[in-house]
């Protein structure tokens, strides 16, 4: 009889069998494939919103005193501009989002501001695909600090003169609660050409990537490491590090790694368990069906191919429907529990692929230790203890 039609019957003959084996697979592949394609969006999510606490990284000229930085939040020394081409043009080092600002602190309209210049945020060559952190100022327009236009009148649109420079308001920003309530942003350029300070930075600002690295089984200090690229780099410079966000970066990262290495591994070895049972279970039960069939001539190479090729087919169906259903649940509820990156959300193709082949050689390998056992019996001492 052939193979084909033998599954067929058997499938037809134990037809709850068929669906509870059926179910472990399409549970086991539709739980990976969610947990897998949320989990991609988890990580964007986390490394966006810990990307949106800014810039932990602060180069300011080496003369500067830090008791002073910390009082006034800006250095008054300057350095040349051009030295933030040199961190753009260096390789290999743990920096990007670089953003070269000026900040004077003065009196405008019997208020006092401080005038914040800032350039687009440059990357490093190798990183020119990541998104900008912060918003860039174009030329010839500011954005005013909520406490400055509230106090002064101003409103969008609004056209106002600093320092003998006319400027359109960009934008009113809202309350930030912070030092930024106070500042008008201006683009760099302009903000230098008004405080006749060309070709003049007094801080470049950067997100410091690497917060532990570990070289020959030894955690760096990363402010260490800090120090030693920028020496390599801008000698002339120093640098702050914000340490708690990049404590609190590197922890988020170990914590989101290690909740998807455990649930991962879990999902598949709980279902596989579950579909190795219902195979022992089946093959049990069939145990004097086997020995009849041993004893009317079908040899084991005949009956093993009718249980694994059930299993096999249990593992592609499985496999197939599993992928819809994990799909479906993901971008059906993905886009609710990741709001920040839920646009990214969408089917990992590859993953029914990969379904396509595991599923089909869990199942086989679930099915294949119970058929081994029984298979090894006498159908004689079967047929006698059925």
């Amino acid at each position: 009889m052939n193979v084909f039609r033998l599954i067929y019957k058997e499938i037809a003959y134990r037809k709850l069998n068929f669906v509870f084996s059926l179910l472990a697979v399409v549970v086991a592949v539709s739980l990976f494939v969610a947990v897998f394609t949320t989990g991609s969006a988890y990580r964007r999510e986390t490394r966006r919103l810990m990307r949106n606490m800014g810039q932990n990284l602060r180069i300011i000229p080496r003369e500067t005193s830090i008791a002073d930085f910390w009082l006034r939040g800006f250095s008054e020394n300057t350095m040349p501009e051009e030295y933030m081409q040199l961190f753009a043009e260096s390789k290999g080092f743990s920096y990007t989002h670089l953003t070269a600002t000026l900040q004077k602190k003065v009196t405008w309209r019997n208020m006092d501001i401080i005038l914040t210049g800032i350039l687009p945020e440059v990357l490093p060559a190798d990183r020119t695909h990541q998104k900008p952190m912060m918003f860039s100022v174009k030329p010839g327009v500011v954005y005013i600090g909520s406490e400055v236009a509230e106090k002064l009148s101003i409103k969008q649109d609004d056209v106002i003169n600093i320092l003998g420079k006319d400027f359109t308001v960009a934008k009113c920003l809202s309350i930030s609660g912070s030092s930024d309530d106070i500042r008008i942003y201006g683009d760099l350029h302009d903000i230098q050409s008004v405080l006749d300070m060309k070709g003049e930075i007094n801080e470049i600002k950067a997100l410091e990537c690497l917060c532990v690295i570990e070289t020959s089984g030894d955690k760096v200090n990363p402010l260490e490491l800090a120090k030693q690229q920028l020496a390599q780099i801008l000698p002339q410079g120093q640098v702050i590090l914000l340490q708690g966000i990049a404590d609190i970066r590197q922890k988020q990262r170990a914590a989101m790694e290690s909740y998807l290495s455990f649930v991962l591994p879990f999902v598949v070895v709980a279902c596989g368990v579950w579909v190795a049972v219902l195979a022992m279970m089946n093959v049990r039960e069939r145990q004097s069906e086997i020995g009849i069939m041993r004893a009317m001539g079908y040899n084991s190479g005949k009956i093993a191919s009718l249980f694994l090729g059930k299993a096999i087919l249990v593992g592609l169906i499985g496999a197939a429907t599993g992928f819809a259903a994990g799909t479906e649940f993901a971008l059906i509820w993905g886009p609710q529990m990741f709001k920040v990156t839920a646009k990214s959300i969408k089917p990992e193709y590859v993953l029914l692929g990969w379904s396509l082949i595991a599923a089909p050689a869990f199942a086989w390998l679930a099915g294949f230790i119970p058929m081994a056992i029984a298979l090894a019996n006498d159908p004689a001492d079967t047929l006698r203890n059925p």
